[in-house]
């Protein structure tokens, strides 16, 4: 349990750090980016472009305390079930 615990610690404070180090960032997709680059090749891909927003829609709200909290949950449940096979 205290592996799942410290895994969704750890997805908890990492998303905000790590989208905005990518170029999600409050201001828009940081030019000459990981971010930015992702975003040039996500329209030839299938569902591409929708998952770039969702990263910017996190990356603008500096993660929310909602989409932190269900990732944590996230990281709990399949470190849990990985670890203890639950």
């Amino acid at each position: 349990m205290a592996g799942g615990l410290l895994g969704g610690a750890a997805l908890y404070v990492a998303a905000p750090v790590v989208l905005g180090a990518a170029g999600f960032t409050a201001a828009g997709v940081a030019a000459g980016s990981v971010a930015a680059t992702v975003m040039s090749y996500a329209t030839a891909v299938p569902g591409g472009a929708t998952v770039v927003g969702a990263l910017q829609s996190v990356g603008a709200a500096g993660a929310g305390w909602k989409i932190a909290t269900a990732g944590a949950a996230a990281g709990y449940k399949i470190v849990k079930a990985v670890v203890y096979d639950d």
